[in-house]
């Protein structure tokens, strides 16, 4: 086994760690005005570009960066430590865009990759969450095209975004769709304020009568739920890799916090009930940023889908608990200045609330984790599942 980073993945490492700092200038910007003007995020997509970290998740020769698992995992580790989620600056196609057909690909996921067009996933609707399969947007047959009807909540950048990834029932076959986002009948309903503050929005759009033509399906007919699932599993280890970034830069401005606070005569970081909050969250990051690089790992040697998909599940659910419960320490460590705004450890305790509810909240990872002992046992689960 070897468990050191290899140079390719060290200087990876230290590339989004130069992005990171380029882009973290902009975090009180961002906050004090719920968002970065269109020079900011000019400026950021420039950076972005220049340092070769653009759609990590897409092959090189469609102009993205060509990654492994393992090696975006250690991309967003550091991504992570960004507030305000300025992490989705430095985008991400959906990775069920690679379903295109060469025509689509052209027109959607190239400039998505370029940084020129930018999607948005429409699956949640105010009767189906983390479980998808009580969607009810339809899409009925019209001539040799759609018309979708339906309602979708929690539409991540759809603000910023100019074509959507629709799921909607083509009669029981559950099927993607890709939607511009100016065709008549395509309309924001609202755009609620959240607990953070996103550099982008999260609307809700209706679509009323939307006419698409039958180059709009993604990926065919009735393959909607296992496009959907493929991309959720992905984005869990993601969110396994950015919450782990995060909470180890909670836990160092804590630490450094501890070490100048003089209280009762002595450094905060000297006295006992302090050290037992630092010395837990060390472990709660070590331990699942070893088990998110492991796993990552595994989903680059191949395997049992289902397996790795219940894997995924348990490095989302362990790794958005933990950075929670650091963040939640470090903010108690810093006292009164923890619930000012204008320090990072808030906005991380605030922004780091919402991972242990997307792409499936931690009780339905918990359901994911347990149908697979349920069905094939724990063998998989507690191993190592590389080639044999």
């Amino acid at each position: 086994m070897e468990f050191a980073y290899t140079p390719r993945l060290a200087e990876l490492k230290q590339r989004a760690a130069d992005l990171t700092g380029k882009i973290m200038q902009y975090e009180d910007a961002c906050e004090a005005d719920n968002g970065l003007s269109a020079a900011a995020l000019d400026a950021i997509r420039q950076d972005v570009l220049a340092s070769g970290l653009q759609a990590v998740n897409m092959p090189a020769d469609w102009g993205g960066a060509g990654l492994t698992v393992l090696e975006q995992v250690v991309v967003q580790d550091e991504l992570g430590k960004l507030t305000n989620a300025l992490w989705d600056t430095v985008w991400r196609p959906a990775n069920c865009l690679r379903a295109c057909t060469p025509e689509q690909r052209e027109r959607y996921l190239v400039p998505d990759i370029l940084g020129r067009r930018r999607d948005a996933v429409a699956i949640t609707e105010p009767g189906a969450g983390s479980d998808p399969s009580g969607i009810e947007t339809t899409a009925t047959p019209d001539g040799d095209g759609y018309r979708i009807n339906g309602e979708k909540w929690f539409v991540t950048v759809g603000d910023a975004a100019d074509f959507l990834i629709v799921l909607a029932l083509v009669g029981d076959a559950p099927t993607l769709f890709l939607v511009d986002k100016d065709l008549p009948g395509v309309s924001v309903k609202r755009t609620p304020r959240y607990t953070h503050t996103f550099v982008y929005e999260h609307p809700e759009f209706l679509f009323e009568d939307v006419r698409v033509g039958g180059d709009a399906v993604l990926g065919g007919i009735g393959n909607g739920y296992d496009l959907t699932r493929d991309w959720f599993t992905e984005e869990r280890l993601m969110i396994g890799a950015r919450t782990i970034g995060a909470a180890e830069r909670a836990l160092t401005l804590a630490s450094e916090w501890a070490s100048q606070r003089i209280q009762g005569g002595h450094a905060l970081i000297e006295h006992q009930l302090i050290q037992g909050m630092i010395a837990d969250s060390v472990v709660d990051i070590a331990t699942n940023r070893a088990l998110t690089h492991q796993v990552a790992w595994e989903f680059d040697q191949g395997g049992d889908r289902k397996l790795l998909h219940a894997k995924a599940a348990t490095v989302k659910l362990a790794a958005s608990e933990a950075s929670n419960r650091v963040a939640d320490r470090a903010v108690q460590i810093f006292g009164g200045r923890g619930y000012i705004r204008d320090y990072p450890v808030e906005r991380l305790w605030r922004e780091l609330r919402v991972d242990r509810i997307w792409e499936g909240t931690s009780e339905i990872q918990r359901l994911v984790i347990a149908n697979e002992v349920a069905k094939r046992g724990l063998t998989g689960l507690l191993s190592f599942a590389g080639p044999r």
